[in-house]
């Protein structure tokens, strides 16, 4: 009888290019959505923030609650990599722990039900034997680990290290290997995507990423998630509007606007340059602009966070995400004079007001323009409705746009289409299918 596996995972799209490798190495397994009947069950953790390492812990232990006897419960990833000592001693519920270093060998880790802790992050290859999930036309292309910014409130060096870029050659093989397959629809991935290739002392590494892709056979689409401000450039915001490939798509994590805060969270830019990046690829045509910010970093005076207010009510982003700041250890700011929690939750309530009003506002300007979007299916709204995504949105991100009119087009989903946008009811963007692209 074959086994089955039940895998979640946590965080972000990086961690999920390593969930598809252990899936990769377990294809021996039935995968199962049902975790009581699992006889393998992953947790690939998050160990980001406060709110993440929350998620992560009651993930497992629900499914520990309901599993069924004799099954193993491996606890891998960024959370398991950061306590390794403190988990491994305060939850004997876990059978097997790993971190951040031995996906590829999950499959012996499982056999063997040994815990083990690499020294080296895992960085998946063209010969990683990835299983992509839930999409049929669109892959996450993972090209570094770990991050050489020193960012006050942030953990990730500490657990994953320096920057450590995989060769274009290896990148590109794996689209090729990809595209061969279907797959047209490309979002390439890193902590810090502008800085790749600087460990490899490549000067302009991921303009030269985006040549390299433009010239493959069979992709039509693809995006950079993860821009970081003093290390992208004028050029490669000019690059990327260039292409006939790439998306016209920009995100760059801003975390704040106003100098001293900067400063204070070691962000490496000012204001004034940062707004001149971001200026610079709002002037793009079709250009879609995506940030982050955070509520009540240390140092954020209320004078501070009126002005971040101010910006990002008024510049237009498409999309924006709030973090409330979280207090980490290994971080700089960890010992600095904290802001209230209760402080942290009003900022960060109304910046999340300001960024409803700015996604609406961004919705509104797409009614009566024609898109191209990929229909993914049936919408769970209503089973007459499709959902759809522009390839100049990022996936599971940005949103969705409902088909309520084919033409009588013939529907075959992970296809691009031509689309006409005809409604914004509440917020939600209706349209009808123009044509085939």
């Amino acid at each position: 009888m074959t086994k089955k596996l039940h895998l979640v995972s946590l965080g972000c799209t990086k961690n999920l290019v390593d969930s598809e490798v252990m899936l990769g190495r377990l294809k021996e397994y039935e995968i199962t959505d049902d975790n009581t009947e699992a006889d393998v069950i992953i947790v690939n953790t998050c160990g980001f923030i406060d709110a993440a390492k929350e998620e992560s812990i009651n993930t497992v232990l629900n499914l520990h609650d309901a599993r069924k006897e004799n099954s193993i419960l491996v606890m891998s990833g960024c959370l398991t990599e950061r306590y390794k000592e403190e988990l491994q001693a305060d939850m004997p519920e876990i059978d097997i722990f790993t971190g951040v270093g031995d996906y590829e060998k999950i499959d012996e880790l499982i056999a063997s039900k040994q815990s083990t802790f690499s020294p080296e992050v895992y960085l998946a290859t063209e010969s990683s034997g990835r299983v992509i999930t839930g999409s049929n036309y669109h892959a996450y292309i993972k090209i570094a680990e770990g991050c050489n910014q020193t960012c006050s409130f942030c953990a990730i060096p500490s657990f994953k290290g320096k920057l450590h870029s995989r060769s274009l050659s290896s990148i590109v093989k794996e689209v090729e290997n990809l595209a061969s397959q279907g797959f047209h629809d490309f979002s390439f991935i890193s902590q810090d995507s502008s800085s790749y290739g600087r460990d490899m002392d490549l000067k302009d590494g991921l303009r030269d990423l985006i040549k390299a892709v433009e010239a493959i056979d069979g992709v039509r689409s693809a995006r950079i998630l993860y821009l970081y401000p003093s290390t992208t450039t004028f050029e490669l915001i000019d690059d990327i509007a260039d292409s006939q490939v790439f998306q016209t798509y920009y995100d760059m994590p801003i975390q704040h606007i106003e100098d001293s805060v900067l400063k204070t969270m070691k962000r490496g830019f000012g204001e004034e340059k940062t707004i001149a990046l971001l200026r610079h690829m709002k002037s793009k045509p079709n250009a879609f602009l995506r940030t982050s910010v955070i509520a009540g970093h240390p140092g954020e005076s209320e004078e501070s966070f009126k002005k971040l207010c101010t910006f990002m009510e008024k510049f237009g982003f498409d999309r924006f995400n709030t973090f409330h700041y979280s207090n980490e250890e290994t971080t700089t700011a960890y010992n600095m004079e904290q802001i209230s929690q209760d402080v942290i939750d009003v900022r960060a309530d109304r910046l999340g007001e300001i960024a409803e009003s700015s996604t609406l506002n961004s919705l509104e300007t797409m009614v009566g323009q024609t898109v191209q979007l990929v229909i993914d299916g049936e919408s769970d709204e209503h089973e007459y409705l499709l959902s759809a995504r522009p390839l100049n949105w990022a996936v599971d991100i940005d949103g969705e746009i409902f088909i309520n009119d084919t033409s009588d087009l013939p529907v075959e989903y992970g296809k691009v289409y031509e689309a006409k946008i005809t409604e914004l009811v509440g917020t939600q963007l209706l349209a009808t299918l123009v044509n085939e692209k």
